[in-house]
């Protein structure tokens, strides 16, 4: 009876190692194109490997085609590391709200957004708003090109963020003095370190957490306190007319930013669901990732290597142990 029952319970055991072993848990990650959404791709991916045994893949991806991939519930893209809202409002809105196919995670970190100039820029003008820009002798030293507009970086192609300074740029009233430039983060701050050792004037869209701040050297300009009422943005993913039918005259109000996954993947990998349900970011880890990969110039999955042995405790309350 006694060996009989040793055999069962060891049956038993090979039975659940082998549908664990065959039903490892998959998971395809995106991976939007700037530094803090690339680093939390990157620790989802080694959480998942490392610690839970399964498979992750990054998936290059922006906003829309993410979300879209997330909507689907094919598996082809099923997380969006760094959702910065009210940014993606939209996107939230019609897949989480409306269609209830992405979860956002309830846990998030803070963000704040505007526009800097270089310090030694601001002391030399003396400009301290947003509006400041439109003087001819502030636009005329920060006109790179000759073409007689001074340039303002408004965000890479595909953010949110970008589109958002590009009606601000507009209704702000700076389009007869700035124009507004859009490139990869990498490609402008390369731009903003040229301009900034020489001695020359340089306008950006800046965000925090973000390695920039440290970087440089950085003076914020005041916008106007944050007015829902003034602040209405329609994205090019919901109508074509977005700009036309868009109005932004007020700062932004503080973000959130958290992790969404797909709905489907509580049923097909519910460890990493609620892997994704935990994780638990903050501005000052994503600060220090920021400047470790874009200052030191290291790798991300170094960084977050180094991040998860010096926080065990925090990694194993996400991992629920």
């Amino acid at each position: 009876m006694k060996r009989q029952l040793i055999g069962a319970v060891s049956a038993i055991a090979l039975g659940l190692a082998a549908t664990t072993v065959s039903a490892a848990d998959k998971v395809n990650v995106g991976t939007p194109n700037w530094v803090g959404a690339q680093a939390v791709a990157t620790l989802i991916k080694i959480l998942v490997e490392e610690k839970l045994g399964g498979e992750a893949n990054l998936v290059s991806g922006t906003n829309a085609t993410i979300w879209q991939a997330m909507d689907r519930g094919k598996g082809d893209i099923q997380v969006h590391p760094d959702v910065w809202l009210p940014n993606q409002q939209n996107f939230a809105d019609k897949y989480v709200k409306e269609r209830g196919t992405v979860i956002l995670s309830e846990n998030h970190y803070d963000g704040q957004q505007g526009f800097c100039v270089s310090t030694e820029f601001q002391k030399k003008t003396g400009i301290t708003s947003i509006y400041d820009l439109t003087r001819p002798d502030v636009a005329a030293q920060l006109d790179n090109d000759g073409n007689g507009k001074g340039e303002i970086w408004i965000g890479a192609q595909g953010w949110a963020s970008t589109n958002v300074n590009h009606i601000k740029v507009r209704d702000y009233g700076l389009l007869s003095f700035m124009e507004p430039i859009k490139a990869e983060e990498t490609v402008n701050m390369a731009r903003v370190a040229d301009r900034i050792s020489k001695g020359e004037g340089v306008a950006l869209y800046c965000y925090s957490p973000h390695a920039t701040m440290a970087m440089f050297d950085l003076y914020r300009l005041e916008e106007p306190a944050h007015d829902p009422a003034k602040y209405k943005v329609v994205q090019p993913t919901d109508d074509p007319q977005w700009f036309e039918k868009s109005k932004v005259e007020t700062g932004d109000a503080p973000r959130e930013v958290q992790i969404a996954y797909s709905k489907d993947l509580v049923e097909s990998a519910p460890r990493i669901a609620e892997l994704l349900s935990r994780i638990a970011l903050d501005a000052d880890t994503m600060s220090d990732w920021s400047q470790k990969i874009i200052n030191q110039k290291r790798q991300e999955a170094d960084v977050v290597k180094e991040w998860i042995e010096a926080n065990p405790d925090r990694v194993d309350s996400w991992l629920g142990l």
